[in-house]
């Protein structure tokens, strides 16, 4: 088959979820004999031709000049690009900003969408934003030939919303099997006697929950948390908490190393994601054996099942931290581990994928006999 992957900033990764998954699927692809192309942009760090066998298509991206519209334009000169080369299937990494493009797409290819999480849910957007997410989320949902679902919860969504049917393929993690405890005396730390939460600073991600819960815990831990705090609600937390030196508000890590390390030893490892499907982050922190406490949403349950505490407001914060411990709960840390290595590793994910193309091609192949 001849595949393009668009709708990310290019391979390899140096963003975040989408591009993490491009990289290790277009490089799969081509190790099956498949012919790969990836869209990046023009100001992509890789600037070469092609990577581990996966043609790379550089395409203008003006979002440094214009903020989020570049996006669109982005996402339109990648589409227009399609159009030149007799693709067979052409799998779309969210809908954000290319689905208003959909009339260009060419007729030939099968059209696959992967529609990410109800982005119109999240809370920095703006009413008017709200709406256009929602739009496009429909133009995505209608015009594309199939859907992908990376969480039960977003299949479920699709079905009721649209009336579509999508194939659920979760998200993948790598197995943390090397622990260094070393690593963690650099964020002055020791092990299994420190929390930590991570996620970008955002309402929906529920930091404010869980650190007026810590605050609530007459035991002062400390918690790290972790991401870019230099935006306005960070800075916001940062001023609310600045009283308790038992939170510590480390900033980005962007050392997968040194994170998994944090999350191993952690004690406990709180999840506040509210808002999209299968969160990375979630799987990487079970896939580095941390013990996970997480937002009662049905997205995380749909995850972790039964091996996994919930928390919905700040009293439940401080009962898990004054009740629950890690080496208390060993074989929750175990399962998931384990879910991560049998369900949500990449070889599997990967072959997932794979086997819906075939079918796709194999229905379409039907069509037109």
């Amino acid at each position: 088959m001849k595949i393009a992957i668009l709708g990310t900033r290019g391979v390899p990764n140096y963003y975040g979820g989408f591009e993490q998954f491009a990289e290790f699927f277009s490089v799969y692809l081509v190790e099956k004999g498949h012919e790969v192309f990836v869209y990046n942009s023009h100001n992509h760090p890789f600037q070469e031709k092609t990577f581990h066998g996966v043609n790379i298509i550089h395409q203008n991206d003006p979002e440094h000049k214009f903020g989020t519209f570049g996006q669109f334009i982005y996402d339109y000169n990648c589409i227009l690009d399609t159009r030149k080369r007799d693709f067979d299937i052409i799998l779309q990494l969210g809908y954000t900003s290319n689905s208003i493009w959909f009339f260009l797409l060419p007729k030939k290819p099968i059209i696959i969408t992967n529609m990410d999480g109800l982005e119109w849910k999240r809370t920095k957007y703006s009413k008017l934003v709200k709406q256009f997410l929602k739009f496009a989320e429909r133009l995505a949902a209608v015009s594309s030939d199939y859907l992908v679902s990376d969480s039960l919860g977003i299949k479920s969504f699709l079905i009721d919303k649209y009336n579509k049917e999508s194939a659920y393929i979760a998200y993948g993690a790598h197995l943390f099997t090397n622990p260094d405890e070393t690593i963690i005396s650099d964020y002055n730390v020791t092990k299994n006697n420190y929390n930590m939460i991570m996620a970008r600073f955002e309402p929906e991600n529920n930091l404010e929950i869980v650190l007026d819960g810590v605050v609530l815990n007459a035991e002062k831990t400390p918690i790290l948390v972790i991401g870019n705090h230099e935006t306005k609600y960070g800075n916001f937390l940062k001023t609310k908490y600045k009283e308790n030196e038992n939170i510590r508000f480390l900033g980005g890590i962007y050392n997968i190393t040194h994170l998994n390390n944090l999350r191993y030893f952690s004690n406990i490892y709180f999840h506040g994601h509210s808002v999209g499907g299968t969160n990375p982050s979630l799987l990487e922190a079970m896939a580095s054996k941390a013990f996970v406490i997480a937002h009662n949403n049905h997205f995380n349950k749909a995850i972790l099942k039964e091996n996994g505490y919930y928390f919905s407001n700040p009293q439940e914060v401080k009962n898990i931290l004054e009740t629950i411990k890690k080496n208390d709960n060993l074989q929750l840390v175990q399962n998931n581990f384990d879910a991560i290595e049998n369900e949500f590793n990449w070889d599997k994910i990967n072959g997932e994928y794979l086997q819906l193309f075939e079918e796709c091609i194999s229905k379409s192949e039907e069509r037109i006999q």
